[in-house]
């Protein structure tokens, strides 16, 4: 499907709910290796596509932001690292938790992404999500990177086809 371009799609979300199903659809064709940047501002819907994803992955447990944490680990048969860099000074502080190990055997998904873009794969998904006003997000869903029929682009797809 991609060569060296970006492949991408525009996203209108009507509500928390959409948000969320939006990360399970993508959570339902997660494999290892799948990273995931997450742009936006406060309030934007980061968490509740994290919240979905999980969902979609069968992962059991409460998903909320990890801001104080850093990173939260959700076990199953494919783990999720939910990491929330806006705290983060340095990208490599991540690698205290777990991320080399996480992004082989896991799925990642990285809130406020521009802040660890350094450390991030060149092939990724790269999902921007804004306030639209009236409850609305508006987004993009960017497939990033080269390659072709691997776990990044079945997300890409998953995510696009409703």
């Amino acid at each position: 499907m991609t060569d060296s371009r970006t492949t991408s799609a525009r996203l209108v979300l009507t509500s928390e709910a959409q948000t969320e199903a939006l990360g399970q659809r993508i959570g339902e064709v997660a494999k290892a290796g799948l990273v995931i940047g997450l742009y936006g501002e406060l309030g934007a819907g980061k968490t509740a596509l994290v919240r979905g994803l999980a969902r979609g992955m069968a992962l059991d447990g409460r998903v909320r932001s990890p801001t104080f944490t850093i990173a939260s680990l959700h076990r199953g048969a494919v783990p999720l690292l939910h990491v929330d860099a806006y705290r983060l000074d340095d990208p490599a502080e991540l690698a205290l938790h777990g991320w080399q190990e996480w992004h082989q055997e896991g799925v990642i998904a990285v809130e406020w992404a521009d802040r660890v873009e350094s450390i991030l794969p060149a092939r990724r998904l790269r999902i921007d999500l804004a306030h639209g006003g009236e409850g609305l997000r508006q987004g993009q869903i960017r497939l990033l990177g080269e390659g072709r029929g691997d776990a990044i682009e079945d997300a890409f797809l998953a995510a696009i086809v409703c």
